[in-house]
């Protein structure tokens, strides 16, 4: 059945070890990917069965954590301090909050992106630039105030969830500058 991930149970329990082509297989990265965390330290081989390295079954949950972390916008230096030297996980918490902020802010930037782009694609104006909105989509991508925007969005959730009494921003329109339109 094309796109299923056939699954061994109980590899630990048996003492199994992979060699690197079973581990490519089993995870869906290349060897030379798997070489290449080698080398960076985030995943360790067992030895070698001839010029193959053999890996523990660990592995492919070490795997999981990386690709978690890579999906999530973490570089493999951040994934690294997520591991200790034993091989068990030690992922600071606020850091996991950090990254969740940042994905958010992206969200909301994302967001304001696509608004303007299906705002364009129905626009009942002549030309895009003869319309109001358009030119503040315009206006607020050139002066980056979408990021700006997110920014702030994400701050004020920050504070509301941490309890502090903090007014909400708030947002001055300036002639040629970006609006709510």
């Amino acid at each position: 059945m094309a796109g299923t991930i056939q699954v061994q149970v109980n590899l630990r329990s048996r003492g199994f070890f992979m060699d690197i082509a079973e581990v490519a297989q089993l995870s869906g990265l290349p060897a030379s990917t798997l070489r290449y965390y080698e080398e960076r330290g985030l995943i360790a081989s067992t030895g070698r069965s001839g010029l193959r390295r053999r890996f523990g079954p660990r592995v492919l949950d070490r795997l999981a954590v990386i690709a978690l972390g890579r999906a999530a916008g973490f570089s493999l230096d951040e994934i690294a301090a997520m591991f200790t030297r034993e091989g068990g996980l030690a992922i600071d918490r606020a850091a996991l909050v950090a990254k969740a902020d940042e994905i958010e802010r992206n969200i909301k930037r994302l967001q304001a992106v696509s608004n303007g782009l299906r705002h364009a694609a129905v626009c009942k104006a002549p030309s895009h630039l003869e319309c109001a909105s358009f030119q503040r989509y315009m206006a607020a991508a050139s002066h980056g105030a979408l990021s700006r925007q997110a920014q702030r969005a994400g701050k004020r959730k920050k504070s509301q969830a941490f309890g502090a009494n903090s007014k909400p921003a708030v947002t001055r329109k300036k002639s040629g500058r970006a609006g709510r339109g």
